[in-house]
């Protein structure tokens, strides 16, 4: 499909009034826009060219799909073209009655629902005529409602990952318009794993020798091997275990060894026992594992205990970092986008989902802070520092206020949100003042100290290079007085780059 019928009604008056009414897809009221600024989270581009009096949107995306997003924070994927999309909006008019429907639904009850609707629209204003003439003139051939809503629901299973929409401001995302069911974020990020234990347990040679290589398709198998659990699979469990080994401590790793000792043969003790003793990571890491002379009901013992603490045979069980860090590390970067906006959206939505299980009155951070970690590295970094910034407003001492503040500083300084960083770094330089606790009693002579002065200096030269001279001068002046509170050791490791920032800002101003 192509917008050749979006261009021949932008070209006639009179088609562009019938598409309006009665179908309600009206060219003049893409003047207006959105309700309020949007984006997709992928970042691809955005056109509105229509728009209906529900105050609903139609847009065009990069790739030419049509996206709709309604007026109460929902959107959606209603064509693969935009002609596609006209072809759904003029064959089915009141097509938002039919986002509850899929083929599944068989023919016999679409076809009563679409003639209950239409017999409704039909006491108001005539549609067939005008349905007629719209779809000769634009080209557009007669389909079934069964067909339109074939392709209406297909469309909108599309929607993600490649087409979520983001209000402009405040970067939440909007609800699908449909609530059909989607596979589960595990489905897609597992299928290489599935592939490569089936190849594994057949015996091709070549996927052997790739998996002593390959950490992230290991990591796939072993996550595989986890909910699919067969007898004859020891050998390449043993395989995995030893090469998993080169990556020293990993969850995996873990996994790996429980899954070897699960079979409890007390023989697998030696080789456990050597990936154990790989390094000191882990070493610490499977410190709890039997040493070689154990019989095997205590292998088994501490593998049935691993497993059912940390692992077990249902992926829906799997925390959401387990699937994100597997997809984000095959490059599935927008299914992991995707989910984690979501779950951060959930926390921003109710922070009670925060709250420690052992201490309801608490909320436990290392959550927000994981998903900054994630969208950062998932290159989102607006939505990292909205992550961060709320990660921030919930630290309690001293420390990790200071700590939450100075990442908060960094990413908006990556984000190009310079004022933002220097007011960060500025909170942070009153909570060293008055720290309210003496957590921070040590700071002057370790890391944090000079990780502290570095993004001072940092952000110093950043103002500098964006023509903030004054701002520049000022921070400088404040980087200084922090470089002059640190310790020797940890001064002597900021000091050429204080020289370098100092020349810059002479040099920009």
């Amino acid at each position: 499909m192509t917008d050749h019928a979006l261009r021949l009604l932008r070209q006639d008056p009179h088609l562009a009034e019938l598409a309006a009414f009665p179908f309600n897809f009206d060219l003049a009221r893409a003047d207006h826009g959105h309700a309020e600024p949007v984006r997709l989270a992928s970042g691809g581009p955005l056109e509105v060219v229509a728009g209906d009096d529900t105050g609903g949107t139609y847009f065009v995306c990069g790739d030419g799909s049509l996206l709709y997003a309604d007026s109460e924070g929902s959107a959606g994927i209603i064509g693969s073209s935009a002609d596609e999309a006209l072809a759904i909006v003029i064959g089915l008019p009141g097509w938002h009655d039919y986002l509850d429907l899929s083929p599944k639904d068989g023919e016999e009850a679409i076809l009563a629902r679409v003639a209950e609707i239409e017999e409704e629209i039909r006491e108001y204003h005539p549609i067939d005529e005008e349905r007629a003439e719209l779809r000769a003139a634009l080209g557009l051939p007669e389909r079934s409602p069964v067909e339109l809503i074939g392709m209406l629901h297909t469309a909108l299973l599309r929607t993600e990952p490649d087409f979520l929409l983001l209000n402009g401001a405040e970067l939440c995302a909007y609800d699908l318009l449909d609530r059909h069911p989607r596979p589960p974020l595990w489905e897609p990020v597992l299928a290489r794993g599935r592939a490569d234990l089936a190849s594994l347990r057949a015996g091709e040679r070549d996927v052997w020798d790739v998996m002593a290589e390959d950490a992230v398709r290991r990591r796939l198998a072993l996550r595989a091997a986890q909910f699919d659990r067969a007898e004859g699979d020891l050998r390449l469990l043993r395989h995995l275990l030893r090469h998993e080994a080169d990556s020293s401590m990993t969850d995996e790793l873990r996994l790996a060894a429980v899954l070897v000792g699960l079979r409890g043969d007390i023989a697998d003790l030696p080789l456990l026992h050597e990936v154990r003793e790989t390094d000191y990571d882990t070493h610490c890491g499977l410190s709890e594992m039997p040493r070689p002379g154990a019989d095997a009901a205590e292998l088994l013992r501490w593998a049935r205990e691993l497993d059912d603490s940390l692992f077990g045979t249902d992926p829906a069980d799997e925390p959401l970092s387990t699937w994100t860090e597997l997809a984000l590390d095959q490059g599935l970067t927008e299914l992991a986008r995707v989910a984690l906006i979501r779950r951060l959206d959930e926390i921003v939505m109710d922070r009670s989902t925060l709250r420690r299980a052992q201490d309801p009155t608490g909320l436990e951070t290392s959550r927000l802070r994981s998903l900054a970690r994630r969208l950062e590295q998932a290159g989102d970094l607006p939505q990292a520092l909205r992550a961060q910034r709320l990660c921030t407003t919930l630290k309690d001492t001293a420390w990790n206020r200071v700590s939450a503040r100075l990442t908060q500083a960094r990413l908006e300084r990556e984000c190009g949100q310079l004022p933002p960083a220097a007011r960060s770094l500025a909170a942070l330089r009153d909570i060293l003042a008055k720290p309210g606790d003496d957590s921070l009693r040590h700071w002057h002579g370790v890391n944090l100290g000079r990780f502290i002065a570095e993004e001072h200096y940092a952000l110093t030269r950043a103002l500098a290079e964006a023509g903030s001279s004054d701002g520049a001068r000022a921070l400088l002046a404040a980087a200084d007085a922090i470089l002059g509170e640190l310790s020797e050791n940890a001064a002597n490791g900021v000091r050429e780059l204080a020289e370098e920032t100092a020349k810059r800002v002479r040099d920009v101003s």
